[in-house]
C-alpha cells in the first residue's frame, strides 16, 4: 500500500487552504478526508445579507501566494463578478458567497475524499495508518504526517445540556430552526458574540409579523463591539504570535481570557443597526416586546415545550427567572481532541490541563518530528490566531516549510510598526 507524505482530517477553510497552497508542489503527495458530503462552512448561519468580519484577501492562498489560482478574485473571474465586486467598494463578501468560493475551490481539486469519516489513526510500520468508513466500507490510507483540521464543536452550557426540544437549538444550526422557533411565543438568544448579534438582528426584523416576544442574554458586561483598529490588527501577526508562544503558560491563559474582545465581539457597524431597528420599532409600534440582558448567566434550565431558565446577574448578585419557548445557544465553540486520535495518544505532546500543546511550527507529536500538525487547535499556546482567517496561510506556510524542509512559500517574521516584547539588552 502506498504511503502519502501526509493525509489532511476535515474540510474546513484552514485545512482547505492546505491542499490550495500544496496542489503546485510536484513533490509533496497528500489526501484530504472529510465526512460530509461537500465542504459545508457554518450552513447555520449563512443568513442573508450577512458578511464576512475580515477582508476577502484572507482567503485559501492569496496571503501566502497571490498569484495562486485557488484565489478569491480568480473565483470571482471565473463566475463573471469580478467587476460588480469591485464596483461594489467592500472589503467584506457575503458569507454566503464565501461559502460557494468554498465549494467551487474544492471543485478543482482531484485530492479531496469526501463522505469519508475518520474513525480511528493507529501507528503501524513507521506511518501513520487512518482509518475511515463511507461509500463502499471501511478503507486504511496512510501517511508519514497527519494535519488536523477537524474544527472546533459547538459548545454548549453546562445548565441546558439536558434539554430537548425542536425549538432549542445552538446557533450553528440555526437556519434550520428558524421558522419553527419564529412560530414560537418568545424566543431568547443566549451569547455575546457576532453570532449571537446576527441571530437577534434577523429576529428582530421580523418580531412585528411573529407576534413574537424576544430576548437575549449575555453574561458580558456590555455588547461589546471587535475591536478593530489598525494598531490593534497588527496582534493579528507572526511577531505576536512569536512572542505570544514565547509567554509561560499561565501568562497565555490570562491572555486569551483579555483578548476575547479581538476576536469575539461584535461588529460596531451591526451593533448599531440594531439600535437602530429597535429606535425605529419603539417610534413606530410605542413598545417593542424584546428585552435586553447584561452580566447575566443562565445557571438553570428546565422544561419540555417551554423552557424556564434560571438566570444570575452578576453585579447585583441577584437571580431571577425567564420563561421562553424558543432558544437559541449563540455560546461558542470549545476545542475537543477527537477520539479517533486515541490510539495515538502516546505520540502526542500535550500540556499539564490535558489540551494539545502545539510549537511554534504547529506541530503536536511528541517526539518533535513534525509528524502531526494542528489547525486551530493551538489557541492555548498561539493565541487568538489560531481561528483567523487572515493568519491561515501563515500557519499553512509554516506546516508547509515544516513538511518539505524548504520555505515554499516566504515565511514572514516582521511585518508590524510596534514591538510586542522589551527589546534584548
Amino acid at each position: 500500500m502506498s504511503v502519502h507524505d501526509f493525509i489532511g482530517i476535515g474540510l474546513g477553510p484552514f485545512n482547505l487552504g492546505l491542499a490550495a497552497l500544496t496542489a503546485p508542489i510536484e513533490d509533496l503527495d497528500g489526501i484530504f478526508l472529510e465526512r460530509k458530503a461537500d465542504v459545508d462552512w457554518h450552513p447555520g448561519m449563512l443568513i442573508e445579507g450577512t458578511t464576512m468580519q475580515v477582508p476577502f484577501m484572507a482567503d485559501l492562498a492569496t496571503l501566502a501566494d497571490p498569484t495562486s489560482e485557488f484565489s478569491f478574485l480568480n473565483y470571482l473571474k471565473a463566475n463573471g463578478r469580478i467587476y460588480p465586486f469591485y464596483i461594489r467598494e467592500s472589503f467584506f463578501q457575503l458569507r454566503a458567497e464565501f461559502q460557494d468560493y468554498l465549494r467551487w475551490a474544492a471543485g478543482r481539486m482531484t485530492n479531496l475524499r469526501f463522505e469519508r469519516e475518520v474513525t480511528a489513526v493507529e501507528w503501524e510500520d513507521g506511518a501513520y495508518a487512518v482509518r475511515s468508513e463511507g461509500p463502499g466500507g471501511e478503507r486504511v490510507d496512510r501517511a508519514r504526517r497527519i494535519v488536523l483540521g477537524t474544527g472546533t464543536p459547538p459548545w454548549i452550557p453546562p445548565a441546558c445540556r439536558d434539554l430537548e426540544s425542536d425549538t432549542v437549538c445552538h446557533a450553528s444550526s440555526y437556519l434550520e430552526h428558524r421558522d419553527r422557533l419564529k412560530a414560537c411565543g418568545s424566543i431568547t438568544v443566549v451569547g455575546s458574540g457576532q453570532s449571537a448579534a446576527e441571530i437577534y438582528r434577523d429576529l428582530l426584523g421580523d418580531i412585528d409579523a411573529g407576534g413574537y416576544e424576544l430576548n437575549w442574554v449575555t453574561r458580558s458586561p456590555r455588547f461589546f463591539p471587535l475591536e478593530y483598529t489598525k494598531l490593534t490588527l497588527e496582534m493579528t501577526s507572526p511577531e505576536y504570535v512569536d512572542y505570544f508562544h514565547g509567554l509561560p503558560r499561565e501568562r497565555r491563559d490570562e491572555l486569551n481570557a483579555a483578548h476575547k474582545g479581538l476576536y469575539k465581539g461584535i461588529n460596531a457597524e451591526l451593533i448599531n443597526e440594531i439600535y437602530d431597528v429597535l429606535y425605529e420599532k419603539r417610534f413606530r409600534l410605542g413598545t417593542v416586546p424584546t428585552r435586553l440582558f447584561t452580566n447575566s448567566t443562565v445557571e438553570k434550565a428546565a422544561g419540555c415545550g417551554s423552557v424556564r431558565l434560571g438566570i444570575r446577574q452578576h453585579e447585583q448578585d441577584r437571580s431571577f427567572d425567564l420563561l421562553t419557548e424558543g432558544l437559541v445557544l449563540a455560546t461558542g465553540y470549545s476545542y475537543r481532541v477527537p477520539r479517533f486520535l486515541d490510539p495515538v495518544r502516546d505520540r502526542l505532546r500535550f500540556d499539564p490541563t490535558g489540551r494539545l500543546e502545539a510549537r511554534r511550527d504547529y506541530s503536536v507529536d511528541a517526539a518533535g518530528a513534525g509528524e502531526v500538525f494542528v489547525q486551530n487547535a493551538e489557541l492555548a499556546t498561539h493565541g487568538f490566531t489560531a481561528p483567523d482567517l487572515g493568519m491561515a496561510a501563515h500557519r499553512n506556510s509554516w506546516i508547509i516549510r515544516s513538511m518539505t524542509g524548504r520555505e515554499v512559500y516566504p515565511v514572514e517574521e516582521r511585518i508590524g510598526f510596534q514591538e510586542f516584547g522589551a527589546p534584548p539588552s
